[in-house]
């Protein structure tokens, strides 16, 4: 009976971070498509500017894509573990 409960507790929590690990690609792709989009439009607003804008899309999007990675990493070790 034991053994019967916990098996039902590691499979509802294996789908819980498959349901965290996708929710953290979806809000990361949504994040760093925001990010884009606005780039553009500044670039667009302000040309002379294009460098600075860039750049700072660049780290922006690297700090979002990082935050992503280690939300889908922790969904992965408690899904493993």
């Amino acid at each position: 009976m034991l053994a019967m409960i916990l098996a039902a507790i590691e499979g509802t929590l294996g789908i819980g971070a498959c349901i965290g690990a996708a929710i953290a690609a979806i809000g990361a792709g949504i994040g760093i498509g925001k990010i884009g989009a606005s780039a553009m439009e500044a670039i667009a607003r302000q040309p002379e500017a294009t460098g600075d804008i860039r750049s700072n899309m660049i780290v922006i999007a690297a700090l979002v894509e990082g935050v992503a990675l280690f939300a889908v990493i922790v969904c992965l070790l408690s899904f493993f573990l």
